[in-house]
């Protein structure tokens, strides 16, 4: 059961119990209004919520172009963001702030008469490049269908979080429609690194779940190393991972050794294959378990 808002549908399906009682409940929270008003900015930084995505915006006009934007980007991110609002503020004190889970804020630059700049940089708050897989909503990020890009970090170690972050941002930002870009609690998910051969001990951990086969990046510390990451993904896309996995990896030819002939430079074309090229580790998928059971579009019954 999905729900359609502004005319789009919902990230999210409808996963309750399936009675009248339950539905009504279901569209009464999804009619009420989730911006919440404040009396000044202040107030804001202790109404933050952790682990969202908090935005603040200060309108002049509630019948203004931006106001109802503004209230159908909080109706569409309900479940990903807080919305705060100052209302009725002079027309050159409007502005729009994204605070971060430790209360830095970042503020819009463009202009806000701009809308369709305003709903990318809100999509782009609420909904991050690089997001946190957790048992509550791994379920509905399989629904969307494409590989998983998981960096599996110890608890403690956090800073692995942005430095992978970054890499994703530099080198994978033409990937994102074609892949997923996670991270997740080693502790949590322990049980997929034990499906590759990997331990809490052996973390930061970075892998590829296609949903078929689970693929190891070789080596975490060719993650700033400049097109390696990128090449990863491109060999998931490209069908090299798979087809390593089946018939063993491709032959790798050593780099031409150079020759001097009479002052000239020239390349041996005699080149033989390197013997044990490196493979990459690879396990069965264990991501596609957590996929939404097949027979939970249904009045008849609760989601199995």
């Amino acid at each position: 059961l999905k729900i359609f808002r502004n005319g789009e549908v919902a990230r999210r399906e409808y996963r309750g119990a399936r009675s009248v009682s339950a539905f009504v409940q279901y569209i009464t929270d999804q009619l009420a209004d989730v911006i919440q008003i404040v009396t000044n900015e202040e107030s804001v930084r202790e109404l933050l919520v952790a682990k969202k995505a908090n935005i603040f915006v200060q309108v002049h006009d509630t019948a203004s172009p931006l106001w109802h934007s503004i209230k159908k980007l909080a109706s569409s991110f309900r479940e990903d963001c807080v919305f705060f609002a100052l209302l009725h503020v002079p027309i050159e004190k409007q502005k729009l702030l994204y605070y971060s889970m430790t209360a830095n804020t970042e503020e819009y630059s463009d202009s806000l008469d701009n809308l369709d700049a305003v709903h990318s940089w809100v999509s782009n708050k609420c909904l991050p490049l690089v997001r946190e897989i957790t048992f509550e909503n791994a379920e509905e990020l399989t629904e969307e269908g494409l590989p998983f890009l998981i960096l599996f970090y110890k608890p403690n170690d956090k800073d692995i979080i942005k430095v992978y972050t970054d890499q994703v941002m530099q080198q994978l930002l033409d990937q994102k429609s074609s892949i997923n870009f996670l991270y997740a609690d080693g502790n949590t998910f322990a049980h997929p690194l034990q499906h590759l051969g990997k331990s809490i001990k052996d973390l930061p951990v970075l892998a590829i779940d296609s949903f078929r086969h689970m693929y190891l990046f070789p080596d975490i510390k060719d993650l700033t190393v400049p097109g390696k990451l990128k090449q990863f993904v491109l060999d998931l896309h490209s069908g090299k991972l798979h087809r390593e996995f089946h018939d063993g990896p491709d032959p790798v030819t050593a780099a031409s050794p150079v020759v001097v002939q009479d002052n000239n430079v020239v390349f041996d074309t005699s080149s033989k294959p390197v013997e044990n090229p490196t493979v990459t580790p690879v396990a069965e998928s264990v991501f596609i378990k957590l996929k939404p059971s097949q027979s939970r579009y249904t009045v008849l019954r609760d989601e199995l």
